[in-house]
């Protein structure tokens, strides 16, 4: 029977149309405040934005939540269910969770696109979520009311029942879901007190463990459809390279292959098993051509970047007090530079997508971050329009910012599409590696007035860094704009470029943030940011400008303590008197980690502060050098990330990201010569291993700010915080990551 869909619209007026279902159930759209949609005409005066969630109770009691942000491990499948569970007064484990598909109403609030990204999807759905709740739950009483036929007063809920307070009378959600939908929609539903919470701050089991410890879980690597063929793709091992020739008619001829189809980015063989294809690989013979003479390497690179330094001085992101004057009657002045490589994303599950296109539509199953621009890779690359693309997305071993972007989608797409197959796509390890889109690398030119006393004047900071938005803003911007034709889509992205740093296309702050709000009160600050592009394939990567400025900013201001002959952990607090939040996390990692008390012999302390993505954290760190080797020994971790829901979750995240972080501060590196990517899996690009991992103890600090996000803020505070021990341990500073000692 079909059901009518009655909206519980919870925007700025507070609308909400209901009625009741055929079968009795209560089916909720909630559009959260601030609602717009291209397509839906649902923008309000001020062009603000908030995603779509819905919320569904079945006569048999049962809920289910499509969650609007992926899974990748960071929690949001537990985190943003249990804000729901909390105001509709159900336990978190008994709300079922099904992933969203591509839709313009799951658009992420702050990038106007369907997206997961920027730490961003508890701060952005703790309000919006609640009032859902909320609003659900004062409408089910109203209806258990109506049928008990006493005041609303009487009346309590608990666990998806409401309770009669004067009786043993208990009603279920799902008997009372007819007559809520026909309920007056309350204006401003009354969320809980934090001293009434039963699951915020306390739900600790993740909702998704069980799944992933039992195999149940199903992960892009994981689909299995009926019929389906298996495809590889050979690619050009030099940037920028293109097909000239290959011998794929010789292949047609081996066992298992189907097909051997020419697409955008290579060579594609199909076959009906991924061995097959696979074997049929090592046989293909290809010859590839460059635009280019000069092909792009490391040396080449940095030359590129030292050379765009001195020739442009860069676009002033933050200029405050007199920094010319400053210097000039500086007593001493400092000067230095710091470089941070290119990295890999090297997520456990490699890219990887199945695609069914034909009769004019298109099913993929994938794991992305971004549907909504997977969407769009695939009508770029077949004959199916942006509405008839369907995304299955599933949960995703990991992303780290590499599932924003949709290659891997469009690949498989013009496979099915070119074919005819139901194909699977998989990449392999070393294809991983050696096509991903980097982190990108930077240059740092840095110096500092300072008085006679060694405390500093001023600050200027050059960044050397190409933009991030140049290489995404192609698939992104068609993103924004579902209605338009596909002929439109270059001149979108290159209206995407023409307005940045406008309301249609917001400045792309990546290459400097972290970096524009250092927060150290220092009387002249000056931050400027120098694009230089060399060539490489760039995109987010997990904390993004943040990762190499928190280097920069917290290995400088260490070097200015020892400078001032002032120890680095006070030196820092008393800079920090306008940023009180920062102060508090410093104070509790010092006092965690015991700071410049009882170190043993030969282990060495180093510290760090950051804010990004409106968390706090500060990192100590104890190291020990032996033959040259680095052993991080253990972090001690604070963090502020406002009212904590899922405690638990933090400090995973915490862990994670510092781990990640370890990993990439000694040892992460993509180094390129003659055009080519050097590193291929992790014999080359290694991750830390359990036995190099260090003890971490991470402390929460307690907050009554609204959440914020704990995916990316942990990993920036890491490097700096190593190098500045590294610095007691060798006498020397370290302002090149990866560090090396020999």
């Amino acid at each position: 029977m079909t059901k009518i869909i009655n909206e519980i619209v919870t925007s700025r007026r507070q609308l909400l149309k209901a009625s009741a279902t055929a079968v009795g159930g209560l089916s909720v759209g909630l559009i959260l405040p601030g609602c717009n949609s291209f397509r839906a005409n649902e923008i309000d005066s001020s062009g603000a934005w908030q995603a779509n969630a819905w919320i569904e109770i079945l006569p048999d009691n049962s809920v289910i939540f499509t969650l609007d942000r992926v899974e990748m491990g960071q929690g949001t499948y537990t985190g943003l269910t249990t804000i729901l569970a909390e105001e509709l007064d159900i336990k978190p484990s008994e709300v079922s969770v099904v992933f969203a598909p591509a839709q313009a109403h799951y658009r992420n609030p702050e990038y106007n696109v369907q997206i997961t990204g920027g730490s961003n999807s508890m701060s952005s759905s703790w309000q919006p979520i609640r009032e859902a709740g909320a609003s659900i739950r004062e409408m089910i009483l109203l209806a258990a009311a109506e049928v008990l036929q006493v005041p609303v007063n009487y009346l309590k809920t608990d666990n998806a029942h409401v309770i009669h307070q004067g009786s043993t009378k208990k009603l279920s959600y799902g008997s009372l879901t007819r007559i809520a939908a026909t309920q007056t929609i309350p204006s401003e539903p009354k969320l809980k007190e934090k001293s009434q919470y039963k699951y915020i701050g306390k739900q600790n089991t993740r909702l998704d463990s069980l799944q992933k410890t039992t195999g149940k879980a199903v992960y892009g690597i994981d689909v299995d459809i009926p019929n389906m063929k298996y495809a590889v793709v050979t690619r050009a091992p030099m940037i920028g390279g293109k097909l000239k020739s290959h011998n794929g008619s010789e292949i047609l001829k081996l066992k298992g292959v189907l097909n051997v189809v020419e697409i955008s980015s290579g060579l594609s063989i199909v076959a009906s098993t991924y061995w097959q294809a696979r074997k049929a690989q090592e046989q293909l013979k290809v010859e590839w051509e460059t635009e280019d003479k000069a092909p792009i390497s490391t040396a080449f690179i940095k030359k590129h970047y030292q050379e765009s330094a001195n020739e442009d001085s860069g676009d002033v992101k933050r200029s405050d007090g007199d920094i010319s004057a400053s210097f000039k009657t500086a007593d001493k002045t400092i000067e230095v530079e710091f470089d941070a490589p290119f990295l890999a994303h090297a997520t456990m599950e490699p890219m990887n997508c199945t695609a069914d296109i034909r009769d004019g539509k298109a099913n993929i199953w994938t794991s992305t971050q971004a549907p909504a621009i997977a969407q769009v890779a695939v009508a770029k690359v077949t004959d199916v329009s942006l509405a008839d693309v369907v995304i299955h997305n599933q949960f995703i071993g990991g992303g780290f910012g590499r599932r924003l972007n949709q290659d891997f989608v469009a690949e498989a797409a013009e496979i099915s599409f070119k074919s005819g197959e139901v194909v699977k796509l998989l990449w392999s390890r070393e294809e991983d590696t050696k096509h991903d889109l980097y982190r990108p690398a930077a240059l740092h030119k840095i110096s500092a007035a300072l008085d006679p006393s060694g405390m500093p004047l001023a600050w200027d900071h050059q960044i050397v860094a190409p933009k991030i938005l140049d290489w995404v803003v192609w698939d992104f911007a068609p993103a924004l704009f579902p209605w338009a034709p596909k002929f439109m889509y270059p001149v979108l992205g290159k209206v995407g470029l023409l307005t940045e740093g406008t309301p249609l296309t917001p400045a792309d702050e990546s290459p400097y943030e972290g970096a524009d709000n250092m927060p150290y009160n220092i009387p002249a600050i000056q931050v400027r940011h120098t694009k230089s592009d060399a060539g490489v394939p760039i995109s987010y990567w997990r904390s993004v400008g943040h990762s190499h400025n928190a280097f920069v900013v917290e290995s400088f201001i260490d070097e200015l303590a020892f400078a001032a002959k002032k120890d680095a952990y006070q030196f820092r607090r008393g800079l920090l008197n306008k940023h009180p939040r920062l102060k508090k996390v410093l104070d509790s990692v010092s006092q965690a980690g015991n700071w410049g008390k009882n170190a043993a012999e030969g282990v060495f302390q180093g510290i760090a502060v950051h804010e990004s993505f409106n968390t706090y954290v500060a990192q100590l760190v104890e190291i020990e050098v032996n033959n040259n080797e680095i052993s991080v020994l253990k972090v001690y971790c604070a963090v502020d990330c406002g009212l904590v829901v899922n405690p638990d979750i933090v400090v995973m995240q915490m862990e994670s990201s510092i781990i990640f972080g370890i990993t990439a501060a000694l040892y992460g590196e993509i180094t390129i010569e003659d055009g080519m990517v050097q590193q291929s899996n992790f014999h080359d690009y290694p991750l830390l291993r359990i036995n190099q991992t260090p003890k971490i103890e991470t402390v929460i600090v307690e907050s009554s700010e609204s959440p914020t996000g704990v995916g990316e803020p942990g990993l920036p505070p890491i490097a700096p915080a190593i190098a500045n021990a590294l610095f007691k341990a060798t006498g020397k500073r370290h302002r090149s990551l990866p560090f090396k000692l020999s």
